[in-house]
């Protein structure tokens, strides 16, 4: 997806109004207090850490929806390396507005930020393989499109956004359901009768769990759980031609390079959106 479609899905959720009503409430008071409300101000967000910037855009639309006359200079795309010192933009319009849109920008981009500049790092350390890093749903409840946009500025892909968008059998559907040939036949007739084309996923922790997933040809790719490299050599080997292959479970930016070079078409890292460390980003205002 590209900007322009996270924009639309951030449009559609209504996360820009319901942040900034959060934060505004009734009225903030102390600019109220303490300024004319005609003030004209500028401000530049400014990085205080090194890393890959994330959100830029996002903050452009917070202050075209607060106000249309606001003038927002971008001095870097999204998805790049930047340094401390670095302005990453300047926008002049009234103070109170200025000051409203700040504490929003700056948490979205800090944290967008961060995510961006570790998936960066584990692409990087992957890149002599033919392997892409996945990102999952473990992700801050609301926040889901903004965590995955920061995925793909960082050089990721993203997985499914959500339970609606894919099939994704996992340990538990497949023990209560009884095994994977009763959980694997009531999703072929599920997608028959409801004239559904998901693409299909299924969790595999054994060599024996792969050999009867392979006898369902409609499965689009097999996540590899908790395996070790020498097993997930051996399972790309058995699903070598038919089917995509996913590593998951327990991978660091320590071990991620020996999993890649299982041969697995991807692997997936929850940590990259529930364990995220934001990027030190400071908006400084000014009066005009």
């Amino acid at each position: 997806m590209e900007n322009s479609d996270f924009l639309r899905l951030l449009d559609n959720s209504g996360f820009i109004e319901n942040a900034l009503l959060e934060d505004l409430g009734e009225g903030d008071h102390t600019t109220l207090a303490t300024l004319s409300p005609d003030l004209q101000g500028n401000c530049r967000a400014l990085v205080k850490g090194s890393g890959i910037i994330a959100g830029i855009t996002f903050a452009k639309e917070v202050f075209r929806k607060m106000d249309a006359s606001v003038q927002f200079v971008q001095h870097f795309e999204d998805g790049v390396a930047v340094k401390p010192g670095d302005i990453l933009f300047t926008a002049q319009g009234k103070v109170s507005v200025l000051l409203l849109a700040e504490r929003l920008v700056l948490n979205v981009m800090q944290r967008m930020s961060g995510i961006a500049t570790t998936t960066r790092r584990a692409c990087d350390l992957i890149s002599d393989f033919n392997c892409s890093v996945l990102d999952t749903r473990k992700t801050v409840p609301l926040n889901r499109i903004l965590d995955k946009w920061a995925v793909k500025l960082g050089g990721g892909v993203n997985h499914r956004f959500g339970l609606y968008d894919m099939i994704l059998v996992k340990d538990n559907h497949i023990d209560w359901a009884g095994g994977i040939k009763p959980a694997l036949e009531s999703v072929q007739k599920y997608l028959t009768v409801n004239k559904r084309a998901l693409p299909v996923e299924v969790e595999a922790r054994t060599l024996a769990e792969i050999k009867q997933i392979l006898e369902f040809d409609f499965v689009d790719r097999i996540l590899l759980d908790n395996m070790e490299v020498n097993e997930m050599k051996t399972a790309v080997q058995m699903i070598a031609g038919k089917t995509e292959t996913e590593a998951s479970g327990n991978i660091t930016l320590e071990n991620i390079k020996d999993k890649a070079s299982s041969g697995v078409n991807y692997v997936s890292l929850g940590w990259l959106t529930h364990s995220v460390q934001s990027l030190d980003i400071s908006l400084k205002a000014e009066k005009s």
